[in-house]
């Protein structure tokens, strides 16, 4: 009686492992990049890509550039 719980304890044991070994095998298949390519990659993207919350590097941004001005105009509301 006491083989029953012992054997599907080895079962339980036998399947994580497989299971941990398919994770693995699947984290192995993954495309990977170079540390140098990947922070070359992150330069380029930060040189090339206009932030408007940092104006200290680009410049003063135009009202109707600004994605964050205050809307001019319409409310959002209007009285009768």
């Amino acid at each position: 009686m006491s083989s029953r719980p012992k054997q599907s304890m080895s079962e339980l044991k036998l399947r994580r492992l497989l299971e941990h070994n398919q994770r693995l095998r699947e984290d192995l298949g993954r495309p990977r990049i170079r540390v140098s390519e990947a922070s070359a990659s992150l330069i380029r993207y930060c040189k090339t890509t206009t932030d408007h919350l940092v104006p200290s590097v680009w410049g003063p941004v135009g009202k109707n550039e600004d994605p964050y001005a205050p809307q001019t105009g319409g409310g959002c509301c209007s009285l009768q």
